[in-house]
């Protein structure tokens, strides 16, 4: 593929089809060619709103419509936000995510959002928000306030997306990517694994994210977690070298992302996690918590790394505010 092509299903589909260890060898050529391939980014993820969602997609448990064991939380205090990042900092984190469960941020909000994003930055880390749909207007301010990422993930094909989540059309998400990218913000998109789509439909979630106007920086690679009281708490498990192969498939079609193992690591034994890493993840979500799911502690996670010989890089985080692409 010349940096100028789009990909298509079919190419997609045709990697998806390659035999697997094959498809690793290609995938860790590739991101060899873009980075170190001992070396890990990681992330902490922060709830800093949790429940009383009015989406309805069929994995949340932060979803106001499925009856969950979850609390809803209101909105965290700036300084209860910036507590958590320096403990985060000090863990080993570089980059530090928060997260709130809405269909989009009101305007009332802002004025916290943009604090939490400052201090943060403040403390030395990469930020990152996941908040819901954007407008104009509040993805301007969040890059001003030197927002690094925005995370909005599309989860699934355009076809199969409507299965999953009936609140929000797929190009209401793809329009908020495209307002993130103009504001100057680098997008953090990517999809889970295990909804119940077809190999078709990771293959087409896949080329939807690569052909994007502005191609994710980092891109999220969930396996569902399957949680009591939610439509797909009784999906069939998918084998674990299919979402490997998606690794090394999302690897070869965007070479310059960050490819980060997410939600679900905590199912997956370190094989697993390794042929993951092989396949071209270079990039973990670190801490005991993902939002709302359970996620492998600090202590196992270095001690895989150690096995592994893997390292975290230092990362220099800038104080310059975004300038508009």
């Amino acid at each position: 593929m010349s940096e100028c092509s789009q990909w298509t299903v079919k190419q997609a589909q045709e990697l998806f089809d390659q035999p697997l260890l094959e498809l690793l060898f290609t995938a860790q050529k590739i991101h060899r060619q873009h980075f170190d391939p001992l070396q890990i980014q990681i992330s902490t993820l922060l709830s800093i709103k949790t429940g009383a969602c009015p989406e309805d997609c069929k994995y949340c448990p932060q979803s106001a419509r499925y009856k969950t064991a979850l609390k809803n939380e209101p909105l965290m205090q700036v300084e209860q936000v910036l507590m958590a990042a320096r403990k985060a900092k000090a863990a080993g984190a570089s980059r530090f995510c928060m997260g709130a469960a809405w269909k989009n941020p009101q305007q009332r909000d802002m004025s916290s959002l943009i604090k939490m994003v400052e201090g943060v930055k403040e403390i030395g880390m990469e930020t990152c928000m996941t908040l819901g749909t954007l407008e104009h207007n509040q993805a301007e301010r969040l890059a001003e306030a030197g927002l690094d990422y925005y995370n909005h993930n599309l989860d699934t094909s355009p076809e199969f997306y409507r299965s999953i989540i009936t609140t929000r059309y797929y190009q209401q998400r793809l329009d908020t990517l495209n307002k993130v990218g103009r504001a100057g913000i680098k997008i953090c998109s990517g999809g889970i694994i295990g909804l119940g789509e077809t190999v078709r439909d990771r293959a087409a979630l896949l080329v939807q994210l690569a052909n994007l106007p502005h191609p994710p920086a980092s891109v999220p690679i969930n396996l569902l977690v399957k949680v009591k009281g939610t439509p797909l708490e009784n999906n069939s498990d998918i084998d674990i070298f299919e979402f490997i192969r998606t690794i090394a498939v999302t690897r070869i079609m965007m070479p310059t992302s960050f490819v980060r193992l997410s939600a679900g690591r905590e199912k997956m034994n370190e094989q697993s996690q390794a042929l993951c890493f092989m396949a071209g993840a270079n990039s973990i979500f670190y801490g005991q918590k993902l939002l709302t799911t359970a996620n492998p502690n600090e202590d196992q996670d270095l001690q895989l790394f150690a096995k592994l010989g893997l390292n975290l890089p230092e990362v220099t985080v800038p104080d310059n505010k975004k300038q508009k692409i």
